[in-house]
């Protein structure tokens, strides 16, 4: 049987509205790269203090749980165009007062905490409009051009940003942010305008209803699980760059999102459909494993490399989403996704703050491999239980066997 959720990339460039919701994504994708380095490094240069730059500028994603817990049925009961370019320029608005002159750092974390809260809507509405836009066979190839263009523009976005903060100063690279963002809103504006995905309005309580629809199915929340923890205490050791080589962070975030965009190749393109969950658990395995080198502090490029090789194991989220997107009823595909993004990045936000704490009572390095430890072990444990409280507990695949009649047994 044919792949059919494999399109070309070109493909996805001839489907209506596509390319405004890809360029739309890619530049608020480049603000939020240059905005959160510049903010982290000015809040080291400030407060010397690992904990506080880590917050700057992974903090927001703190916010996402309380977006998830109160707005989140927004995702399917709002307008998509009118939502995203709302929200593009509502950060647009925030970045442009966090580049203020003499704005303490708790002002700062204040703006990151509600940047963070506006934004557990978006990724529900991106992606439930992604679904619609490309139907859910199509889901796979268009999230893996998405991710791949994350990648590339990480990587531009870090580069050009270590050289910008350096050269210009983290201000006026957070002016530039604002600029991209409000670039973003203008584009969003050239979607059509399409209805709701579900009637009604949002509320506090529809939101907590499909919450609990969505954990209600053991498979899905072995998938959010895996979805959320292993991935999020990973990016708690990215979190630590800035305090772990002030000099080379830059370097090392380029060289992360290098490792991601190769591993979205791989899972999204390279990889036939009959291999792509069996792979899910060897890439967060993948994931965690080279950090735990790093508290030998080796030379720069060997880290690197490192970092770049961990980093192909966020394929992993592909697999998971993929399956999280058949088990879920087309109504609350835009909300199950907001959930994965707004659960995911409070994962991170919190795996960050460890991550700092940790590393201002001992080191950054030894911080990345305690945090790396316990990924693999949330690993561990997930894979397990998955397996012994259901068959299809989304984490590993189903083996079939052929009984006697030929059925499966």
């Amino acid at each position: 049987m044919p792949d059919t959720s494999r399109r070309s990339y070109a493909d996805l460039f001839r489907t209506p509205e596509f390319s405004p919701l890809f360029l739309s994504s890619a530049a608020n994708l480049a603000a939020q790269t240059v905005s959160g380095l510049a903010l982290g490094t000015l809040v080291f240069r400030a407060t010397d203090s690992p904990l506080l730059s880590a917050l700057s500028m992974f903090g927001p994603a703190l916010a996402q749980v309380l977006g998830a817990t109160f707005f989140l049925s927004g995702a399917d009961r709002l307008p998509p165009r009118a939502t995203l370019a709302g929200l593009s320029l509502a950060f647009a608005a925030a970045t442009a007062a966090l580049a203020l002159p003499g704005l303490p750092v708790w002002g700062m974390l204040a703006i990151v905490f509600v940047e963070g809260l506006i934004a557990s809507l978006g990724g529900g509405v991106r992606w439930g409009l992604l679904t619609e836009i490309l139907s859910k066979d199509g889901y796979l190839s268009g999230r893996s051009l998405l991710n791949m263009m994350n990648g590339v523009l990480q990587i531009a976005g870090y580069a050009a940003g270590g050289v910008l903060v350096t050269v210009l100063s983290p201000r006026l690279c957070l002016l530039l942010a604002a600029g991209l963002y409000a670039t973003a809103a203008g584009v969003a504006l050239r979607l059509s305008r399409r209805p709701p995905r579900t009637a009604g309005r949002p509320s506090v309580r529809a939101t907590w209803r499909a919450n609990a629809r969505l954990w209600s199915a053991r498979p899905r929340r072995h998938l959010y699980l895996a979805l959320w923890i292993p991935n999020g205490l990973v990016v708690g050791c990215e979190s630590l760059y800035v305090s772990y080589d002030p000099r080379a962070a830059g370097t090392l975030f380029a060289c992360a999102a290098l490792g991601m965009l190769a591993g979205d190749v791989t899972v999204g393109r390279l990889l036939p459909a009959r291999l792509r969950p069996r792979l899910g658990v060897p890439l967060l395995v993948l994931l965690a494993t080279p950090y735990l080198v790093l508290f030998l502090r080796p030379p720069l490029p060997l880290t690197a490399v490192l970092v770049a090789l961990a980093s192909v194991g966020f394929g992993a989220t592909l697999v998971q989403q993929e399956r999280l997107l058949a088990l879920t009823p087309d109504e609350l595909s835009g909300h199950a996704l907001g959930l994965h993004s707004a659960g995911m990045l409070t994962l991170q936000g919190v795996s960050a703050t460890l991550a700092g704490t940790v590393a201002q009572l001992t080191s950054p390095a030894t911080a990345m491999t305690a945090m790396a430890l316990a990924s693999l072990a949330v690993t561990l444990t997930l894979t397990v239980a998955s397996r012994r409280d259901a068959p299809d507990g989304g984490l590993l695949p189903v083996r079939v066997v052929s009984g006697p009649h030929g059925a499966g047994s």
